[in-house]
């Protein structure tokens, strides 16, 4: 992983939001954000970190098949990429903050390809749930891609949701449930430790 310094800000000219989490609040207030980046233990161990992210769950979004196992989607075969769909807090960050962290947190030059991982079901994706989420994401991959901040063209797919099937239960909070583990050891921890660092003002406490 390649953290660069893009921000919300710098890209889209949006201010920042940064309001206290209300406890009370139900989760039919919260927003849905559905993306892929690769293998979904990195992106959910970053995603889980950050204020304003109330739950993260790894899963499978974009392909032909319904409730695809992992021994599927790793084939290529059902069409799936490894996602994971959050639930947001838009009062404590926004959608445009959250592709903000989704953008810097892979390689979105690279297709079907994420570092040892190759395959569709690795390919950076944006599964947008509404307009308001399409033109956002849309406006943030034109301007990324104007600012030169990668050399290769931005691969990203910007396609609307359709569904999204939950990951079996030994996927879900992986790294922290398994960080003896070689992969979390070697691959995910050195990411998260610049993750922390980069986005320190943006971590849970």
């Amino acid at each position: 992983m390649k953290l660069i310094a893009i921000t919300t800000v710098f890209i889209l000219g949006l201010a920042s939001v940064m309001a206290q989490t209300n406890p009370q609040k139900k989760m039919n207030e919260f927003e849905t954000a559905t993306l892929g980046s690769g293998c979904f233990w990195c992106t959910e161990a970053f995603f889980l970190r950050v204020k304003g992210i109330e739950s993260v769950v790894s899963g499978y979004s974009g392909g032909k098949v319904k409730n695809p196992t992992y021994r599927e989607v790793t084939t290529g075969l059902t069409g799936h990429a490894e996602v994971i769909q959050i639930k947001f807090d838009p009062t404590v960050i926004t959608y445009a903050e959250v592709l903000e962290i989704f953008w810097n947190t892979h390689d979105p030059t690279t297709l079907n390809k994420q570092g040892a991982d190759e395959g569709t079901q690795y390919r950076s994706a944006v599964f947008y749930h509404n307009d308001a989420q399409k033109k956002t994401a849309e406006e943030y991959k034109t301007q990324l891609s104007k600012s030169g901040v990668f050399k290769n063209p931005i691969v990203t797919e910007i396609t609307a949701f359709k569904e999204f099937y939950p990951a079996e239960d030994y996927h879900q909070n992986y790294y922290a449930l398994n960080p003896n583990q070689g992969y979390c050891q070697y691959v995910i921890r050195p990411k998260i430790e610049k993750f922390n660092k980069q986005y320190a003002s943006k971590l849970k406490k």
